[in-house]
């Protein structure tokens, strides 16, 4: 029988981790890929730090965990909100219309 071990979570945060940093490099046009791409950028290290804490016998890491948890969920509201009343306004989602909200 296979033991799942650290390396195996850690396998699985670089995997996920590393999906994140494509789907931002690669589509730089939908604002909505862009915050699925952060969040999981943030799955990964949430996973990484459950894997330590669980390994390392702390419970310090799943204590953060919660907290990046309760930070991702009111970036996605917030961003979701700014996405629709921005959508409202200018009828597209596309970044390069965003860029001209600066100043």
């Amino acid at each position: 029988m296979i033991e799942i071990g650290l390396g195996h979570y850690l396998t699985l945060g670089a995997i996920i981790f590393s999906l994140g940093i494509v789907g931002i490099f690669l589509n730089r046009k939908n604002v909505i890929v862009i915050l699925m791409s952060i969040e999981l950028i943030l799955l990964a290290v949430n996973i990484n730090l459950i894997s330590f804490s669980i390994f390392s016998g702390d419970i310090l890491g799943q204590v953060f965990t919660m907290l990046i948890l309760s930070i991702a969920a009111a970036e996605a509201a917030i961003g979701l909100a700014i996405i629709v009343i921005f959508y409202r306004n200018k009828g597209s989602i596309r970044v390069e219309d965003i860029h001209q909200m600066k100043g």
